[in-house]
Order: structure tokens, then C-alpha cells, then sequence
């Protein structure tokens, strides 16, 4: 008896050591990290966790989206806000857009909407009051005004979102579980719980789901491609997205062994995503800030085939900048965001 529970102890340990073994691997623990980047980059400071960053394609105003999650995870309110940032002027100050939102204001995931001849709208996920609502604004000029803010139970964990019309978004819920042991056996296990909902105008319903910590979130120029990350899986998934219904079908899924975080699209069709090459080194940092999280920036640039080229184009100790979430790119002009440092960067691509 004894030596058959000493068997099963040492198959329960094996398995144990694989299962750790296999974790280290998939989160890049024994990756080399070798800093490089053809550009110069300066730090911004005035702000804290600049998550994302959406440029107007026409008026060159970024629009950065930031929180001081610390102080959220601590208990406080974060002071978050949404800024403009003028790419348009060598030497650009931070406005505060949304300093007559409430106190606990707690942006995350930001996307423009470009309209025609009607208006342009920015979507901003809230985390604010302990719930999850849609909050959207008009831009008058550079100026947002709150029109209205959007609830729904099937926001459980919303992380980003892109707008495809004026009342219509998809949302990337990052988990499937909001709190407890189920959500931390979905990031350790990789379980693939989380998705993506719809919302019409109407009503939310799921557009698709079974994925591995969905995250950044981004549609084609035509629209007929959905774009999203799936940190767990270090894959960019290719959705094809049925027009007006809305419903998406998976086309396939590209390999970027990588935990890809926000996706930004260019005016050429290529794809800017920040990404956690280490995605342990991310949690250390979370945790404390004195933890350094590698910060890496891909680009996929569209080729004729209808497929991706892969280019690193920035790597980073997390010295300059730690926990990259975002790159957004006008020109030659590259800003990066993070998720928790006190600063994002400003970047001239070579």
C-alpha cells in the first residue's frame, strides 16, 4: 500500500514539474533579452499607465487613455484620465480632456471611431465604482463630451474594445472568471474562458469565445477583419467578421510567442502591437514597481499574399520603460504606453 502511494506521489510530482516546467517556457522565463531600437525614444512623465493610445488619423492628436492602477489595486481611486497629446507640434503638452468625469474615473482600453460626414466618437472602457460600463464621448475638435455610458452583465472583464459605427463595438472580456481561484487557474492553466462580445446599438451578444485571455482588439481598414490578441496563447487571432450582422468566424491564428497586449493599426494596414516577452517578469512587476517588465513592440506589415511579415522593432529591459501595452504610429512618430510606469515614450522611428 505504501509503495503504491509513493507511485502515485511521484507520478502527481512529475506531472507537477512538467506542468512548471512547461510555465516558465511558455512565458519566456529563459528568454535573452537583447535591447535594440533604430529610432531614439524620450520619456514623457505627467501621467501614470498610459494603457493605450489611439491617433486621429486626420488631426494627429493622440488620445492616451491612463489609470495609476497602484493606487486602484491599493484601494484608491487612480485619478485617471483620457489626454491629448499633439503630434502636430515639436514639443507637446498633456491635456487632461475628461477632468470634469467623476473622481474614480478608471479608463482602460480607448478606440476612435472616424465617421464620414457625421461626427467621430472615442469609446473608453471604465472600471470606476467597482462595475464595468462603456463610456462614450463626442469629439468637437480635439474637446470629448459625454453622451452616454453603456452597462451590461456581459462586460465581466472588459480590457479593450474597437468601435466599427457610431453605437456599435466589440469588447474583449480577459477573463471568464472576475475574481477567485478560477481566475487565477485561467492565467497559471492558460484555460480559454474568456471572449468577445457584440454590442449593436441595442444588445450585447457573444461573438466569440474559448480564448485564451483575449486582449487588445482591432478591426481591418475595410472592416472585414477582426484583430485580437490572446496573451495565454501568444497568438494574434484573424476573425472573419460578417457584415452588418456582425458574427465572426476564426480564419486563422498567427504564432508570436509573445503576450501581445493592445493592437494599433497604420495608415498602410500594418499592425503595432506591445507586447510581455516575459510574462512572469509582468507579474512580479505588478506587483512591485522596482520588479523591471521587458517592454517589445512587433510590427506585422501586410504582405501581398494576403499574410504578415513579423518584425521586432523594439525591445527593452524595462529600464526605459517597463510593461509596454501599446504602440501607436503616425509617420515616423511612434508613442508607447505601459501599463503601470508614471511615464509613456515618444518615439522617432528611423
Amino acid at each position: 500500500m505504501f509503495k503504491k502511494a509513493m507511485t502515485v506521489a511521484l507520478a502527481v510530482l512529475i506531472v507537477v514539474v512538467i506542468w512548471f516546467v512547461q510555465l516558465l517556457w511558455s512565458a519566456g522565463q529563459f528568454k535573452t533579452i537583447e535591447p535594440h531600437f533604430d529610432g531614439t525614444c524620450k520619456q514623457i512623465p505627467g501621467l501614470s499607465g498610459a494603457e493605450d493610445i489611439a491617433i486621429h488619423p486626420r488631426t494627429g492628436i493622440a488620445y492616451i487613455s491612463a489609470c495609476d492602477r497602484r493606487a486602484v489595486n491599493a484601494g484608491g481611486h487612480g485619478e485617471g484620465a483620457i489626454y491629448a497629446y499633439n503630434l502636430n507640434v515639436s514639443n507637446p503638452v498633456l491635456f487632461n480632456l475628461t477632468s470634469d468625469m467623476q473622481n474614480d474615473f478608471q479608463p482602460h482600453g480607448i478606440s476612435l471611431y472616424v465617421g464620414g460626414s457625421g461626427p467621430d466618437f472615442l469609446f473608453a472602457i471604465n472600471h470606476a465604482d467597482n462595475r464595468h460600463t462603456i463610456e462614450v464621448f463626442e469629439l468637437v475638435g480635439i474637446v470629448l463630451y459625454h453622451t452616454k455610458t453603456i452597462s451590461d452583465p456581459m462586460l465581466v472583464s472588459p480590457n479593450d474594445l474597437v468601435a466599427v459605427g457610431p453605437d456599435s463595438f466589440y469588447v474583449s472580456n480577459d477573463h471568464g472568471h472576475v475574481s477567485g481561484i478560477m481566475r487565477v487557474m485561467e492565467e497559471y492553466l492558460k484555460l480559454r474562458l474568456s471572449n468577445v462580445v457584440y454590442y449593436d446599438g441595442s444588445r450585447f451578444s457573444e461573438a466569440a469565445g474559448g480564448i485564451g485571455y483575449a486582449n487588445g482588439i482591432q478591426v481591418s481598414q475595410d472592416g472585414k477583419t477582426l484583430y485580437l490578441c490572446a496573451v495565454t496563447e501568444l497568438s494574434l487571432h484573424l476573425y472573419d467578421r460578417e457584415l452588418p450582422s456582425g458574427k465572426l468566424s476564426l480564419r486563422e491564428k498567427i504564432k508570436l510567442d509573445t503576450g501581445a497586449d493592445n493592437i494599433e493599426v497604420d495608415s498602410s494596414g500594418g499592425l503595432w502591437i506591445g507586447a510581455h516577452p516575459q510574462l512572469l517578469k509582468f507579474v512580479a512587476h505588478a506587483n512591485d514597481p522596482s520588479n523591471l517588465s521587458p517592454s517589445q513592440i512587433l510590427y506585422l506589415s501586410p504582405t501581398p499574399s494576403g499574410g504578415f511579415d513579423i518584425k521586432e522593432v523594439y525591445l527593452n529591459k524595462g529600464d526605459e520603460l517597463s510593461a509596454a501595452s501599446v504602440a501607436a504610429v503616425r509617420g515616423q512618430r511612434m508613442l508607447i504606453g505601459s501599463v503601470f510606469d508614471p511615464k509613456f515614450l515618444d518615439c522617432q522611428l528611423e
